[in-house]
């Protein structure tokens, strides 16, 4: 997988004054026509404007096999928005008095390191959870991993710095993981249980489930659905996160979420009216710690913003002159988006049950032009027309590819050569296999089915890397080397 950052956040201008609320037939209308425009099943949306809920409502289908509705009491995975949670608990250890957010995570957690030790020796708190480590993203240390967060940590310090420590920003979910530990060391209680009792009871979220079999048991869940090459909606499988991941594991309903955005609105406070933390250890929580570059990649994304930075589990970003403050998350088969726009009072949740879609982005941001005032405008259609383009640039590059390639180029070697085991000091071992007169290389729980491309280098044909080239390094008549994913690993 490929986990993009993908926060949708979204900033608008400031009305003379506020205006009534908008009917919520206002809200029904955008969620159907954002539904029907980027062919999304279903869609579970909520608007919070201090402590009342103005809509908590399902749209379409959870299930397309079985057509059953999406309800405000629909389980979603919410994937990376775990993150906000898991630095809403350490704010409350930092109330506690057991933990600063400057303090050197050496002290409380001295198991992780850094490869570069004078960045090990300066790593805080603050640094895990604003992607400032120097840590790249090193997804398949724990994507679909048949391993557990423990050994994805113990693995850390085998890793060479992607990027000078505290030089810039690279999302990466595995300090988020060490930060869960830190918690649990000083909460002393296991992450999901300091996050049951401190947060998602007082809150009464009662849909909130850790992992992907409790969710499982859940009546009333959402299943995940992808668009497939013809461009038809159809069913995709998950994977199971079978432990609590203080990154990325937690799911929750509707219901659920405006308690949460309530919460952050009212900067502590639950539903019930009990402060559950300060507000200004909330609000540092939503403070840029980390600036991000808005002028390549993510303007295409944000084309109305001018500036961006991480907090600590959000974004902060600027959009027609209001501050807005959100994160998205990804899991196979989902995309889900939570919004605050402080000034204004106003939360916003988008859950939807379409792999990797633009929908909660371009609802979110249609949703504060309503109750902010903004002028509308058409973001569907916007952000439609950046999916059609990434789809023809890829297109245009797999094209140049192929032609460029020379198919009179053989292999160094006979194909059961290549076969073997490939290690990498990080990410372990990779293995090659040759049966039936083709090869396939496996790495953790993926499969990469190879075909011939050119020379030492084979096209996967199929399953989750499809179309990837992965190459062979070959030296005097052996093959000592193979490049997967863009990890190199060398034979044993």
């Amino acid at each position: 997988m490929r986990l993009l950052l993908v926060l949708a956040f979204s900033i608008h201008v400031i009305a003379p004054a506020r205006a009534e609320k908008p009917k919520p037939e206002a809200a029904d209308a955008l969620a159907a026509d954002a539904l029907k425009a980027f062919r999304v099943p279903g869609a579970a949306v909520v608007v919070v404007r201090g402590d009342k809920t103005l809509v908590r409502k399902g749209y379409g289908t959870r299930d397309t096999g079985a057509n059953t509705p999406v309800t405000a009491d629909t389980v979603f995975p919410l994937a990376s928005c775990t993150k906000q949670f898991t630095t809403a608990l350490l704010a409350m250890l930092v109330e506690d008095g057991v933990l600063e957010w400057d303090d050197p995570v050496k002290k409380h957690f001295p198991e992780f390191k850094l490869s570069d030790p004078n960045a090990n020796a300066l790593l805080t708190m603050r640094d895990l959870v604003s992607h400032r480590t120097g840590l790249g993203a090193h997804d398949l240390l724990w994507y679909r991993a048949p391993w557990g967060i423990d050994h994805t940590l113990k693995q850390v310090p085998l890793l060479p710095l992607d990027y000078p420590f505290r030089g810039g920003y690279r999302y990466s979910s595995i300090p988020f993981l060490a930060a869960g530990r830190v918690a649990e060391k000083l909460g002393k209680d296991k992450w999901e249980k300091l996050m049951f009792d401190r947060l998602i009871e007082p809150l009464e979220m009662k849909g909130v489930t850790f992992t992907t079999a409790e969710a499982a048991k859940a009546t009333d869940r959402a299943l995940g659905h992808r668009l497939n090459k013809a461009g038809k909606v159809e069913r995709m499988q998950g994977y199971e996160l079978k432990e609590p991941n203080p990154s990325g594991s937690m799911n929750a309903t509707a219901r659920d979420l405006a308690a949460w955005l309530q919460f952050h609105v009212s900067d502590g406070i639950a539903p019930s009216g009990k402060r559950l933390v300060a507000s200004k250890l909330l609000l540092e929580t939503r403070t840029g710690q980390n600036l991000m570059r808005v002028d390549v990649g993510p303007k295409t994304l944000f084309p109305d913003t001018v500036q961006m930075s991480y907090a600590m589990g959000w974004v902060v970003s600027d959009y027609r002159g209001l501050k807005v403050v959100g994160h998205g998350g990804l899991y196979d088969g989902f995309r889900v988006q939570i919004t605050l726009v402080p000034d204004k009072d106003l939360g916003f949740a988008v859950l939807t049950n379409l792999h990797d879609t633009r929908m909660p982005m371009s609802l979110t941001n249609s949703l504060i032009d309503l109750y902010c005032e903004l002028k509308p405008k058409d973001w569907a259609a916007y952000y439609r027309e950046r999916i059609e383009a990434d789809a023809e640039a890829r297109a245009v590059m797999l094209a140049a590819r192929d032609k460029a390639r020379d198919p009179s180029a053989k292999p160094s070697l006979p194909l059961a050569s290549y076969a073997g085991e490939y290690t990498h000091p990080a990410y372990g071992t990779a293995t090659v296999t040759h049966a039936a007169g083709k090869l396939t290389a496996s790495y953790s729980s993926f499969k990469y089915p190879l075909e011939h491309f050119e020379r030492d280098t084979f096209r996967v044909t199929a399953d989750f890397f499809e179309d990837e080239l992965v190459t062979f390094v070959v030296k005097e008549g052996k093959g000592i080397g193979v490049k997967l994913s863009g990890i190199e690993f060398t034979r044993k």
